[in-house]
């Protein structure tokens, strides 16, 4: 299954975020795993399962984070961005879903 990974510092809005994206994504009968992670955890997840992510997305409140992670996504060609913050903040997950979806392609 393709995979859509959130990676944030605690996860709380992160996870309402997921929600929301994962309801969209079964309106739009879109196939993907959407979860959430701790940003520090990352590589491991890469190692795990970086055959199978499609995007990453980071929460707002590590983009300073960017730079960094970028280096491990690009290892695995796998796009990166930082959430939009309107997006985020208001818990569209339509619009996260639409950001994600739109580095895919």
């Amino acid at each position: 299954m393709k995979r859509i990974v959130l990676a944030c510092s605690a996860g709380m809005s992160t996870s309402l975020v997921v929600t929301k994206m994962e309801k969209e994504a079964a309106a739009r009968s879109l196939d993907y795993k959407i979860y959430a992670i701790p940003e520090q955890n990352l590589r491991d997840e890469l190692q795990n399962y970086g055959s199978d992510i499609v995007v990453v997305l980071l929460g707002p409140q590590v983009r300073f984070k960017l730079n960094e992670n970028k280096k491990l996504t690009d290892e695995w060609q796998i796009p990166i961005a930082v959430i939009d913050t309107v997006a985020y903040g208001t818990l569209n997950g339509a619009k996260v879903l639409d950001q994600a979806l739109g580095l895919v392609q």
